[in-house]
């Protein structure tokens, strides 16, 4: 199989999947490096392919259903209660669809996450104590925004209140 080929199949098998798939996996797959995927990846978005890169693998972004309310929210906590503003969208129903900073050299830095459940809050949190990663926030002494994303506009209501409540939401 050839590159061009490979490719092809990188898309078939993205557009077929059920959730995000991590380069090693997708490597293994096709008997070549994981580089080697990160480098068709490029490529496929180079060339328009709608692929993105989440923390949790590359995944196809869809059109999404109707009826969905989508907001975006400014927020700040520290790092230790990151994981507590994730479980309340997501426990209530919501996906936190990206996270957003101001930065002061490079402007607007956005990153999709596409958490929807425990589960994936849980392998983000996981991912980011084993990497040693710093939380995007901190860029930004905890400021920073979201785009949630929810079934209709009386979810979205309550996401919002349980976030201000807790006092995650800056305010209005």
């Amino acid at each position: 199989m050839n590159a061009k080929e490979r490719r092809a199949e990188i898309l078939a098998l993205l557009r077929g999947a059920d959730g995000p798939l991590s380069a090693g996996a997708i490597a293994a797959r096709f008997s070549v490096s994981r580089q080697i995927i990160v480098g068709d990846i490029a490529l496929l978005r180079a060339a328009g392919e709608a692929v993105l890169a989440t923390p949790r693998g590359y995944l196809m972004e869809r059109a999404e259903g109707v009826g969905l309310t989508e907001k975006r929210i400014a927020a700040c906590h520290t790092d230790e209660r990151m994981g507590e503003e994730l479980y309340t969208v997501v426990d209530l129903g919501g996906t936190v669809v990206d996270s957003t900073v101001e930065h002061s050299v490079y402007g607007e830095i956005c990153v999709p996450l596409r958490l929807s459940s425990r589960f994936e809050v849980d392998e983000f949190l996981r991912k980011c104590e084993t990497s040693g990663a710093r939380p995007l926030c901190d860029l930004t002494g905890g400021v920073h925004l979201h785009t949630i994303r929810c079934a209709g506009p009386e979810t979205m209501a309550r996401i919002e209140q349980a976030l201000r409540e807790k006092g995650f939401l800056v305010n209005e």
